[in-house]
């Protein structure tokens, strides 16, 4: 666990995939420019990070218009978990605090979560 851990900036597809790629579990959170949620969930997103072993990422996916259909993107904030490359989760309810990411996460990857 990193204490000044912050989600990475992706700018697109190839950034995904290569975040993905690097990572074993990775979270990722859909946003759009001027959402109040979806700013809203940076500092969330922090505090996950500081609490987990998940390496966290934020991509607008208007940078890269193609992601919208591949993740089927409805509503931002959409988070999207990957473990190994593969979609494991997502949440897609707006804003949700830090606890209830790290329940989400706890669900799904129970390894990376500490005691």
């Amino acid at each position: 666990m990193d204490e000044s851990a912050k989600p990475a900036r992706l700018e697109d597809g190839e950034d995904l995939e290569a975040f993905v790629d690097e990572h074993d579990v990775a979270l990722v959170e859909f946003y759009t420019k001027g959402c109040e949620r979806c700013n809203a969930m940076v500092p969330v997103l922090g505090n996950v990070t500081r609490v987990t072993d998940v390496s966290i990422a934020l991509l607008n996916p208007g940078n890269d218009i193609t992601l919208v259909d591949r993740f089927d993107i409805r509503s931002v904030p959409t988070l999207v978990l990957f473990e190994d490359g593969d979609e494991i989760g997502r949440l897609a309810e707006g804003f949700v605090q830090t606890d209830a990411v790290v329940s989400f996460l706890e669900e799904r990857v129970p390894e990376t979560v500490a005691e």
